[in-house]
């Protein structure tokens, strides 16, 4: 058996009861964090937490090099543990394919969504958000790919809001600030409103709205950092920005 779960957005105590059963369960634990991370704990403290021993792999330990976990879930119970939901932009589809492939039972136990947490912290209704997409790190020339921009363009068109993912270097512990990629977007855009998200799941939960060119002069601390650009905004959405985010009324 594979059991894939999903951690949940914060630290070790984000995740359900049921994947703490599946864990509690389990003869071996795998664990990626390449896709997103648990910002407020350490490997280490879910291990104790758990009383498990967690085998964490590489992409191209998932990816290319899937074998030791499949191994391991046809010798007996297995887990493996993501950030987040596994299977929800972190997906591993793939893997789970791979699995039934060979016969292995799997089953997905989720967890909370950093979508999920940006709706219900900012107050911006989830059926009003188009598709996402994610801002990368600077490379080559420096600007932001087209398709980007087409997505946020084509969602504002269509009056719905844009969640932006930002990039993540595991390997080199990098992780964009929501102020980077406001300074990234604001040239190529008309310096809309903006929802920075910091993070979510934890005690302390930064949210706050403003125009682009403001939230880049802004630190929001520690990561993982999230960015909203809306669209057309019901009532209740205004005033739950206004009243959550402190965004300025005459962006309203």
């Amino acid at each position: 058996m594979l059991t894939f779960v999903g951690l949940g957005l914060y630290d070790e105590r984000s995740i359900t009861v049921e994947g703490r059963d599946a864990l509690r369960d389990a003869d071996r634990v795998f664990a990626e964090f390449y896709t997103s991370k648990l910002a407020g704990t350490t490997v280490e403290s879910l291990e104790a937490y758990h009383d498990t021993e967690i085998e964490v792999r590489d992409r191209t330990g998932v990816e290319q090099e899937p074998e030791p976990v499949l191994d391991a879930a046809e010798d007996g119970a297995t887990a493996f543990v993501v950030a987040g939901d596994p299977m929800i932009s972190t997906t591993h589809t793939d893997l789970r394919l791979r699995a039934h492939e060979r016969g292995i039972a799997t089953r997905v136990i989720h967890g909370t969504t950093a979508q999920a947490a940006a709706s219900s912290l900012t107050g911006l209704q989830n059926y009003r958000f188009g598709k996402a997409t994610t801002i990368p790190f600077a490379y080559g020339d420096g600007d932001i790919p087209q398709s980007v921009l087409d997505t946020i363009d084509a969602n504002r068109e269509r009056g719905l809001h844009t969640l932006c993912y930002l990039d993540i270097k595991a390997a080199e512990e990098r992780y964009m600030t929501a102020s980077t990629a406001a300074e990234r977007l604001a040239p190529d855009l008309d310096d809309p409103l903006g929802v920075v998200v910091a993070r979510a799941g934890s005690p302390d939960p930064v949210v706050t709205a403003d125009r682009l060119s403001v939230l880049a002069e802004r630190s929001f601390g520690e990561p993982l950092h999230l960015l909203v650009i809306p669209g057309d905004l019901h009532h209740v959405e205004r005033d739950a920005l206004v009243g959550l985010a402190d965004a300025p009324e005459n962006l309203m």
